[in-house]
């Protein structure tokens, strides 16, 4: 578990900085070929490091926000907070994580945050209501363990920049529609040429790029976290119960968005047309199927 924590903040170092330069080059485009000229590198600059400091700092208000999520209540919410509390014991987290619902049907939950000292725990009302007391435990015992092996600082930051950089592609093709991009003749030289180019390249392939490199690190964590979670609970038919359970359910989650469907245990939209019938994960899956999980979690058994 410390090498998947250290590997996880490793590859969260790499991701920051590789996003920087990509949105760097991305702006610069954008802002060159709006004539901008000098400027443009500086407002690439400042645009980049910006982005990436409120990533870091406001992605779990940035997500919760999004999703319309509310701070749980003992008077509301006691028996979720009961097995939070409970499972603080055998987690080994430094701080107890917030608790946060949404007024949802389908039964999920995500955590998000930069570390375990910010940490937040996200479940919604179908949640609640339709697992019973070792199925919550299964969920949230889950969702801690993507805290304690940092998987919540890469997951909630590629998300959020995943976001940026597909709102950078819908500004430039509004530009573009608009008739914003001409050339630049007072930028010809060979360094500002490639520099242009690599930044339109990016701008293209960055979208396509950025939700595969979601998806995956979405699918390898999955496994980690559901194993983690029963050496938290000793009680591996809670966590499959739950998950045949959250598979089942035909409800759509309507808070959830295509930036963060990999943060959820289970896929928040449903494909009515596969039900029935073996998942299996695909290059565009955000997570693995549900039957590999209960496998892998009875092999543990």
């Amino acid at each position: 578990m410390f090498q998947a924590s250290r590997k996880n903040k490793l590859e969260s170092g790499i991701i920051i900085s590789i996003f920087i330069i990509v949105i760097t080059l991305i702006v610069y485009y954008i802002c060159n070929s709006l004539k901008l000229g000098n400027l443009s590198i500086i407002i690439a600059l400042i645009f980049s490091i910006g982005s990436s400091w409120a990533s870091y700092y406001y992605s779990d208000k940035i997500v919760l926000a999004s999703c319309r999520a509310r701070p749980a209540t003992k008077e509301e919410d006691l028996k979720i907070v009961n097995i939070l509390d409970a499972l603080m014991v055998t987690a080994g987290l430094p701080k107890k994580p917030d608790l946060y619902v949404v007024e949802d049907n389908q039964p999920n939950a995500f955590a998000t945050g930069r570390n375990p000292q910010h940490a937040v725990i996200c479940v919604t009302t179908g949640l609640l209501d339709k697992l019973d007391y070792y199925e919550l435990e299964g969920v949230i015992a889950h969702e801690m363990s993507h805290i304690k092996n940092y998987d919540i600082l890469l997951s909630t930051v590629v998300s959020v920049f995943v976001g940026f950089i597909v709102m950078l592609s819908d500004l430039f093709s509004r530009t573009l529609f608009w008739g914003g991009i001409k050339d630049n003749d007072d930028n010809d030289s060979k360094a500002n040429s490639f520099l242009m180019l690599l930044g339109l390249i990016f701008l293209i392939l960055s979208p396509i790029f950025g939700t595969l490199m979601q998806l995956a690190l979405s699918r390898k964590r999955e496994y980690l976290a559901d194993s983690t979670a029963i050496e938290f609970t000793r009680n591996p038919d809670g966590l499959i119960s739950a998950l045949q359970k959250l598979e089942g359910d035909p409800n759509e989650l309507e808070s959830a968005n295509s930036a963060t469907a990999n943060m959820y245990i289970v896929n928040p939209f449903k494909k009515n047309g596969n039900r029935g019938k073996k998942k299996t994960s695909s290059l565009w899956s955000t997570h693995p199927s549900t039957e590999d999980r209960i496998e892998a979690l009875r092999n543990i058994k």
